[in-house]
């Protein structure tokens, strides 16, 4: 019997998420300046409303993440983007700076949890030679969607005001909504697209199905995952100085124009974009060759590697190279974020939804901090230099942290999965 592909179904859904991810997240920053101007707020204003959005977010991930565990990824995810497609149309109705900054941290305790719960639908959907793909294919999309953002924003402001092109964003989370609820099931086994040939190619390699173990909160302090959250409070670290200094530096350091430094933010972006793409299939093909170990262990590499890259692009004198050298930065880094991801489910199996929400809330307060950081220290020591020794020693820790995660030693040993080389699993 040949196997059906329903599971690919799955990551094409996921896939249409994380765009509409980050064209929710990212349009408010392009949007920003005709905001400023019509509700009078300043400088410092609009930094708290870039920010309460990534604070809520980081509160709300562990929970989030433990509902899909409970509850399952279907009715959670349905829950998020209902909740955050609304508050990204309602910002299009706020009246002053409190309002607005309200309605952000509403959005942005509405979007928590929705990577941890693709993650989670992973574990049910995909077996564990295709999952580091499968969170490639995710973050290659969150990485486009911040890419197409920009320029998407403007083209709808241009045509209906900003207030109606967050109305119009919105709507487009409500549609994916309809369709998940109709055809996603939690357990494959339940869909009337899965035959028991893909069915039997989505449990290979897995331990005998069961009730989900019992989990206490104490599990997050486990060797395991807080070396897992302190090797992901690198990534958003890194990741968010390009999605907010990035076009400053290259404005107003590197002399590129307005429209430039745009551009090339989009590049650096879609340099990720690949990155994530191709190594969702590198975790892969390394875990199948070499077993868990060597497969999950990307960032071990590509992380310090990416540091030295980054102190290249600060200290090189052609600004050409430099804004290579930024894409390359992030193009490597990027390499390990679905081993990242995929190392929740080596490690937490059905929990997975919990562990991930716990990695990614610590990821995020990295991500809150990193703008902060950058300004402060710009602000003290009137010089770029120093944020990038800074981001550039993050990303070496990121890679020792990454070398410390041992994926081979899940929370619960009776569901320890394939931790050997996994040679005879047939690539789909």
């Amino acid at each position: 019997m040949t196997p059906t592909r329903a599971r690919f179904t799955v990551l094409r859904f996921t896939l249409a998420l994380a765009v509409v991810t980050y064209l929710d997240r990212v349009a408010i920053s392009s949007a920003a300046p005709a905001i400023r101007n019509e509700l009078g707020l300043s400088l410092i204003q609009m930094g708290w409303v870039f920010s309460v959005f990534t604070f809520a977010y980081a509160a709300f991930e562990i929970p989030s993440g433990w509902l899909g565990d409970v509850t399952g990824p279907r009715k959670v995810l349905t829950r998020i983007v209902l909740w955050w497609s609304a508050f990204t149309m309602m910002t299009g109705a706020v009246w002053n700076f409190a309002s607005l900054l309200v309605v952000r941290f509403l959005f942005g305790v509405g979007e928590a949890g929705a990577f941890p719960n693709i993650s989670r639908s992973f574990a049910s959907w995909f077996p564990i030679a295709e999952r580091g793909n499968a969170h490639g294919v995710i973050f290659m999309g969150t990485r486009l969607g911040g890419a197409i953002a920009p320029p998407l924003i403007v083209l709808l402001m241009a045509a209906i005001g900003w207030r109606l092109a967050f109305v119009v964003f919105g709507a487009i989370g409500v549609v994916w909504c309809v369709f998940w609820q109709r055809w996603f099931q939690d357990d494959p086994a339940s869909h009337p697209s899965v035959n028991a040939a893909e069915l039997e190619t989505i449990r290979r390699g897995l331990p005998a199905r069961g009730p989900v173990p019992p989990f206490e909160w104490r599990h997050l302090l486990s060797g395991n995952v807080v070396l897992l959250c302190l090797m992901y409070f690198t990534m958003p670290y890194t990741l968010y100085f390009n999605i907010t200094w990035l076009p400053t530096y290259l404005k107003e350091v590197r002399g590129f124009t307005v429209q430039q430094a745009g551009y090339i933010a989009g590049i650096v972006l879609f340099a990720g974009a690949m990155a994530n793409w191709a190594g969702g299939k590198l975790t892969d093909s390394l875990t199948r060759r070499y077993g868990l170990r060597v497969g999950r262990s990307l960032g071990a590499v590509t992380l310090p590697l990416s540091g030295l890259v980054l102190l290249a692009a600060a200290l090189v004198e052609n600004r050409i190279a430099a804004a290579a050298l930024f894409a390359l930065t992030l193009g490597i880094a990027d390499l390990c974020v679905s081993a990242c991801w995929a190392m929740c489910h080596d490690v937490a199996g059905a929990r997975a939804g919990t562990v991930a929400g716990a990695m990614n809330t610590v990821g995020n307060i990295g991500g809150a901090i990193s703008p902060l950081v950058v300004g402060y220290t710009v602000q003290w020591w009137d010089s770029w230099t120093v944020p990038f020794f800074i981001t550039a020693a993050v990303y070496v820790a990121g890679g020792i942290f990454t070398l410390l995660v041992d994926p081979t030693k899940p929370l619960w040993p009776h569901e320890a999965a394939l931790t050997l080389p996994t040679t005879a699993i047939v690539e789909s």
